[in-house]
């Protein structure tokens, strides 16, 4: 039986829901599908928003020969053989030749080197679906020749009518229970309402919640569940206690986040909580984000929890966040202050020994800022 998200897919725009920004009239994707414009692009944005359901869109305005495939799960040899058909002829349409890519962050660096001649060439027009940043994930020489969409979390008002779109008698009370549990994901609320449906042939919030109840929900990684254990992770390590930092990690791990998700929140951490205790805290989360990318998982693991422990353990000292925090409020309250003579690049009398100072001693104790902002502590010494 057809499952009910498949049956409710829209298959156009005027069936689509949410991304007004980028389907709207003239706005960039409604242009491209309604000129029929060949191109490749990355839709970046989180679960349950229409990802695949553009890329289905788009590809049949082009008339295309239209692949799917999961970064997950596939490979190089998933791609060549997609490539030969093109090549060979053996494709059921005229037009372009497109492959959706499916979390295109979980492809590694030599799978996306893999892609690049294919795209860079026109054999294939690549759409990469991603959840995570793609200036991160994806390699530089193939981002730059896509075009970056991001999709945004759909609305109350959104889902209400992806909810209606349906047809299940649903009251008010269960309606409303809906969208609040659904975080703006549209997927996951499909699946429940067609899961409750299933087991009790009425739904309403007592059968919504014991449908929930059926399923095993360790780890919702774009969910409320995701920032409320990435929170307890981080307050774990800055409160030193490295066995709960540790506990959090692993429950992470256990249900399959990204390493390098965890490993960029340590290296921002080193900074911004150990700092100035112990500059070194740097090197070690730098060197832990570096083995999480080439190594991978399951050993990576090993790398975090030394990490973990390390910045755990770590004396911590957010004087030089917090400075920078006071900095950033003057530049936003002030802008653009003129910047003293003395410190400005042209070299005149005023400044031709600034920067200088004898075996670099301290030349001056005069504050080198705007006048406006002259002699505020920032830094707490």
């Amino acid at each position: 039986m057809e499952p009910l998200a498949s049956k409710i897919r829209p298959k156009n725009l005027s069936e689509f829901v949410g991304q007004d920004h980028l389907i709207g009239g003239n706005k960039p994707l409604c242009i491209a599908i309604k000129q029929k414009h060949i191109f490749s692009f990355v839709l970046w944005g989180p679960p349950g928003v229409g990802k695949t359901t553009l890329a289905r869109i788009y590809a049949k305005s082009l008339n295309a020969d239209y692949y799917e495939l999961s970064a997950v799960s596939a490979g190089k040899d998933d791609i060549r053989q997609i490539v030969d058909l093109s090549d060979k002829g053996t494709g059921t349409l005229l037009g372009p030749k497109i492959l959706f890519l499916d979390e295109i962050h979980r492809f590694n660096k030599a799978q996306q080197d893999f892609l690049l001649p294919y795209v860079e060439s026109g054999r294939l027009i690549l759409i990469g679906a991603t959840t995570e940043n793609p200036s991160f994930e994806i390699i530089p020489a193939l981002l730059s020749r896509m075009q970056v969409f991001i999709l945004n979390k759909l609305s109350d008002d959104e889902i209400k009518k992806i909810i209606k779109r349906t047809e299940y008698k649903i009251n008010k009370e269960a309606v409303a229970w809906l969208v609040s549990f659904s975080g703006g994901d549209a997927r996951q609320v499909i699946a429940l309402i067609e899961n409750t449906y299933s087991l009790f042939k009425k739904i309403d919030i007592e059968n919504l919640k014991n449908t929930l109840q059926s399923k095993f929900l360790l780890y919702d990684k774009k969910g409320e569940e995701h920032y409320n254990t990435i929170s307890a992770f981080i307050k774990s390590m800055r409160a030193s206690q490295p066995d709960s930092a540790l506990y959090y990690l692993s429950r992470m791990l256990e249900a399959g986040e990204d390493p390098k998700f965890i490993a960029r929140r340590m290296v921002i951490f080193a900074s911004e909580d150990v700092g100035l205790a112990l500059p070194t805290a740097l090197v070690v989360a730098n060197d832990v984000f570096r083995a999480c990318e080439t190594i991978g998982m399951p050993e990576c693991g090993i790398n975090l929890a030394h990490g973990v422990v390390y910045l755990s353990q770590a004396p911590k000292d957010r004087r030089a966040y917090e400075a920078y925090l006071k900095a950033q409020i003057d530049v936003k309250e002030h802008g653009n202050l003129p910047i003293p003579l003395e410190v400005r690049n042209p070299t005149t009398k005023l400044n031709k020994d600034i920067g200088y100072g004898k075996n670099y001693k301290k030349y001056t104790d005069k504050d080198l800022r705007p006048d406006k902002i002259k002699n505020k502590k920032y830094l707490i010494r």
